[in-house]
């Protein structure tokens, strides 16, 4: 009898699951993007697969900067000490 798994993975975190949503649309991207010029027509992606990539890279990051806002004890994210420039 094999063991039982949950049906589920246990909740993660909301902004480590943004995290994870990123490098997985990151890493989908860069997938595409080095099939771009394949030498395999059939590995080849058409511009507008790896642009569907790209945008859903730039929605996850979109996605992780409103995380990090709400995180942020001023509503905005901490960007150093360049005075939030």
């Amino acid at each position: 009898m094999s063991p039982q798994r949950p049906s589920s993975p246990p909740p993660a975190l909301p902004r480590e699951s943004v995290i994870q949503q990123v490098l997985a649309c990151f890493d989908a991207y860069a997938r595409v993007h080095g099939t771009r010029d394949s030498i395999l027509p059939a590995s080849r992606v058409t511009p507008r697969e790896e642009q569907r990539a790209f945008d859903e890279l730039r929605h996850a990051i979109e996605r992780l900067r409103d995380t990090t806002e709400e995180d942020s004890p001023s509503g905005r994210p901490d960007r150093g000490g360049d005075g939030g420039r």
